[in-house]
């Protein structure tokens, strides 16, 4: 049976409960009223008209089959825009557009054009709007599109596997050789991670603005780095932060810092992979044995990176087998990915994860060292340290760009 006062505090409850959503909503509606007064008042009386059509398309994948060239658009402009002519080389050409030339905000249209183009030829594609107004994209080197098969997803694991799973593994078979490095060479191996990982966050944020120039004004490129940057560094601080709070020996907080490494690395090399995969598809860069050559250059020293804080513990063999995965595993994926299905949107929010991720680590081994450093002070070696990590990578970077 309710007691009389159990049912006035539900009752109490519920009225503030109902006054809180009350606040809450009065400035919602409010905005809304000044809104609706902006629209009714025509902009508040200025009744601007742009001088021309505001409109703009984001070329999502360029698809080559024989005989044929097919565009996959994303219509990012503030209206509805209807596609009228296509030049190709400054050609004008017959186009067909599925499902209607004419493509609301945000839609998708795949353009099918008919055109005999010639293996590893440029072209020049321009596209009409009903307004004049034009749309361009390039081929660099025509290539046919490699389809879903099981020989493709073959060719891209390969791939992966190259430039991400086996440079990673190298660099941790080091493990043995560096557990008789001393204290000042330890500090030094450490300092070396950070700066690996400090150009790899450069490098892989330089990477995410240029794809950030592939996506529409809609998508905000910028944002979707800022998200992914800082969202990924504080994800990332919190796990950290929890398990440092869990009472664990010294030992299990190097590994715990050692699989922080690899996930970062994980994710640039996600992102690498992206990348890879999209220029092998399209023809844009040539994968041949020399470029592989320097992609297993440059990521060795990630394994490296990985192993330094474990150095002079024994972890077990299962742990660097899952280091080794989680740190160069992702580049099949992403070399999936980009083979298959590239997004420019996909591609800037991978690479700003990746830029994020080694942002923290990079910052969790700061922390380890200063609190060595207060024990035993080595700034010298520190400093060359870092700048020694990313030169590895600068020089390496001369190899394969």
């Amino acid at each position: 049976m309710t007691t009389p006062n159990v049912t006035a505090n539900e009752n109490t409850n519920m009225t503030n409960t109902i006054k809180t959503l009350g606040l809450f909503l009065i400035p919602v509606l409010l905005l809304a009223g000044v809104i609706a007064l902006f629209i009714v008042t025509s902009g508040a009386g200025l009744n601007v008209e742009p001088a021309a059509p505001i409109e703009s398309v984001a070329f999502e994948r360029t698809v080559l089959k024989p005989g044929i060239i097919e565009l996959q658009l994303q219509n990012t402009s503030p209206q509805e825009i209807t596609l009228a002519q296509i030049n190709v080389n400054e050609a004008i050409v017959p186009f067909h557009v599925v499902p209607s030339a004419t493509i609301p905000r945000l839609g998708s249209a795949a353009v099918t054009i008919p055109y005999p183009w010639v293996q590893a030829n440029p072209y020049a594609i321009k596209i009409f709007s009903a307004n004049a107004v034009p749309f361009e994209t390039t081929i660099g080197a025509a290539a046919e599109t490699q389809f879903v098969d099981s020989q493709t997803l073959l060719s891209f694991t390969l791939i992966g596997l190259y430039v991400g799973v086996i440079p990673v593994f190298l660099g941790i078979f080091w493990y043995p050789a560096l557990r008789r490095l001393g204290a000042r060479a330890f500090a030094f191996l450490m300092a070396v991670t950070i700066g690996l990982l400090l150009y790899l966050g450069i490098d892989a944020t330089s990477e995410a603005l240029e794809a950030a120039n592939q996506v529409g004004g809609p998508f905000q490129g910028i944002g979707l780095i800022g998200l992914g940057i800082v969202g990924t560094f504080l994800l990332l601080e919190a796990i950290s932060m929890r398990q440092n709070n869990l009472g664990r020996s010294e030992s299990q907080q190097r590994l715990s810092v050692a699989f922080m490494i690899a996930v970062g690395i994980g994710l640039h090399n996600l992102g690498e992979g992206l990348a890879i995969g999209a220029a092998y598809t399209i023809g844009a860069a040539a994968l041949g044995a020399f470029l592989v050559i320097g992609f297993i250059i440059q990521n060795i020293t990630e394994g490296l990176g990985i192993i330094a804080p474990i150095v002079k513990d024994r972890p077990q063999w299962l742990n660097l087998l899952l280091l080794g995965l989680i740190g160069g595993a992702p580049a099949i994926v992403g070399a999936w990915i980009g083979g298959l299905s590239y997004s420019a949107v996909l591609a800037v929010l991978f690479l700003s994860i990746g830029a994020g991720a080694v942002f923290q680590v990079a910052y969790q081994i700061s922390k380890l060292i200063l609190r060595d450093a207060s024990k035993r002070p080595m700034p010298f070696t520190l400093f060359a340290g870092v700048l020694a990590g990313m030169a590895v990578l600068y020089i390496t970077g001369l190899i394969i760009k």
